[in-house]
């Protein structure tokens, strides 16, 4: 429910301003993928190059951000909408703090990555797809979950029971099946070197 009282507060200190002091341009790297696809890996991997390079990052990753900020939201549709709503949010303020902010979801709906997009600038939301074959994340299945969804002991598993909607058109597309994680880091950093993102 809105309410008309609630105002927002512009501060003295500007996004640009914030960003420039740290040598970069803020962003959302919005790693988006099936479950065991690599997103957080790989997003891991590039944050440790980011930080190589004395960028400012922070990484958000699913189960963390559920055991904190989305404690309680299950995992129907309406629950997951809400996690990458309140993802989104707090992405756009790392964004206003200047900061190249990491997230690995599956984030399931090209709709909710959507949304996220429009609460930031045009340039800066930045969509990285790893496509990784289905039977590929479930051989790897590090956690047993694909196992434990085919037997029906989990509902609503993304792939399984629950659709995934591939990106459309996702500025940076991974087709992570045989490539090596240094090569897909390279790739990811070599784009926001390209595009502006990081300053000399």
């Amino acid at each position: 429910m809105s309410n008309k009282n609630i105002v927002w507060h512009d501060h003295h200190v500007s996004k640009e301003e914030r960003a420039k002091i740290k040598d970069q341009k803020s962003c959302i790297l919005w790693f988006t993928g099936l479950s065991g696809s690599g997103k957080s890996t790989i997003a891991n991997a590039v944050e440790s190059k980011l930080f190589e390079l004395n960028k400012h990052t922070y990484l958000l990753d699913g189960d963390n951000v559920r055991m904190g900020l989305n404690k309680g939201l299950g995992f129907s549709d309406e629950d997951r909408i809400e996690n990458i709503r309140r993802i989104g949010e707090v992405s756009k303020l790392f964004v206003y703090a200047g900061t190249i902010v990491l997230t690995a979801f599956i984030s399931p709906f090209q709709e909710d990555r959507d949304q996220v997009r429009t609460l930031v600038e045009e340039d800066e939301f930045i969509e990285v797809f790893i496509d990784t074959p289905l039977e590929v994340c479930e051989s790897r299945d590090p956690k047993g979950l694909y196992e434990k969804a085919r037997k029906g002991e989990i509902a609503n598993f993304t792939g399984i029971s629950s659709p995934y909607e591939a990106p459309v058109k996702p500025e940076i597309h991974i087709v992570n099946d045989k490539i090596s994680i240094e090569d897909v880091t390279q790739h990811i950093i070599d784009y926001l070197k390209d595009r502006g993102y990081l300053h000399a």
